[in-house]
């Protein structure tokens, strides 16, 4: 059973909302891969309109992030991670339904999604009906180099 998580969902670039992202951020993404954004990255996209990034936390504890954006009635998850010693508790699902749920609520009619082709998270996003696009070869770059290919996801949600 899960604890009392709180969700919490800003859409500008609160101060703390951002610090706590980046400290999720750097424990959550390998940079053998490449994906991770830096605090810049960030706070320019929440500065964007129809941008919104949910924070989950236990006891004022960030336990994970989903930043989304959105344009008309399509949106974009750009990034969803869970603290390692998190995982495997069902906070990436909530996040992912709540970013849905706050999807839906504001009109918007599909998500999509970049992910890494070895990432275990495409079985979360295959779960919830997400289903694939196309391929992006060598979309993100590794630290060391290396070039690691994307999927792109949709979800065609209905309102």
């Amino acid at each position: 059973m899960m604890p009392d998580i709180v969700f919490d969902t800003y859409d500008e670039g609160e101060r703390n909302a951002l610090a706590d992202a980046m400290e999720i951020m750097v424990r959550a993404f390998d940079p053998v891969y490449g994906e991770a954004w830096t605090l810049p990255q960030i706070s320019g996209v929440m500065l964007m309109p129809g941008t919104w990034l949910t924070i989950a936390r236990l006891d004022a504890i960030p336990l994970g992030f989903a930043l989304v954006r959105s344009v008309l009635d399509e949106c974009e998850l750009l990034l969803l991670a869970v603290d390692p010693v998190w995982r495997g508790r069902g906070i990436g699902d909530a996040l992912l339904a709540s970013s849905l749920s706050t999807a839906r609520r504001r009109g918007i009619a599909s998500m999509n999604l970049e992910v890494r082709a070895s990432n275990s998270a495409i079985k979360l996003y295959e779960k919830f009906g997400f289903e694939y696009v196309h391929r992006r070869p060598g979309y993100y770059r590794g630290n060391d180099g290396q070039l690691h290919d994307a999927l792109s996801l949709r979800l065609d949600m209905m309102i």
